[in-house]
């Protein structure tokens, strides 16, 4: 089995590179859709972070994670609170999925905070996706995001140089979903299922 890291700046495009995976026949694992699932209603994890922050992060009895946003990404103490919340439960709920994998499995997991959890030495193989800085920020306006939002979270990530260095593998994503594709298939075919153990 394999074990892949993919990571990449917010608005690079890594959830479209992490479909791309999927189609190929990967097993993709998304950490935010861990995360989410981490803060659910019922669980440990909503309780702690209602407690933290109060129930003015709740809509309709769920945690709203564009009011919670707004309140980690302006102070990097509270996203500590939180990533304090939620990192244990997606690392445990991660550690379950690769119990579940078959020896000759490829498993592609999308962290967006790969260096900033110190989390590159969890992988077999680590890619990043990374995109012109313009590129980035018209795709988080499509997004609905604010520029000063999408300049924040930018600013709160790790770097490109930063992700690069980790990386085994760069994906640059400024060009069409042909040329993207045909590039995350070569990287497939010839390293990701030459690389499975």
């Amino acid at each position: 089995m394999l074990i892949v890291g993919l990571t990449g700046g917010i608005g690079a495009g890594k959830s479209t590179v992490a479909n791309m995976f999927a189609q190929l026949g990967a097993l993709v694992v998304d950490a935010d859709q861990l995360a989410r699932q981490a803060i659910e209603p019922g669980t440990s994890g909503f309780e702690e972070v209602v407690a933290t922050f109060g129930d003015k992060v709740l809509t309709d009895g769920e945690i709203d994670r564009g009011k919670l946003g707004k309140i980690v990404f302006k102070d990097s103490a509270q996203r500590k609170l939180l990533e304090a919340i939620v990192h244990p439960r997606v690392q445990e709920a991660l550690a379950l999925k690769i119990k579940t994998l078959s020896p000759g499995d490829i498993l592609v997991y999308e962290i967006p905070l790969l260096v900033e959890t110190g989390a590159a030495e969890k992988f077999d193989y680590v890619i990043t996706v990374e995109s012109d800085i313009e590129n980035r920020l018209d795709r988080l306006f499509e997004r609905g995001m604010d520029e000063d939002e999408a300049e924040r979270r930018i600013a709160a990530q790790a770097s490109q140089s930063q992700r690069e260095a980790v990386a085994n593998r760069v994906i640059v994503n400024d060009g069409d979903r042909a040329e993207l594709f045909a590039e995350v298939a070569r990287i497939w075919e010839s390293e990701l299922n030459a690389s499975r153990q």
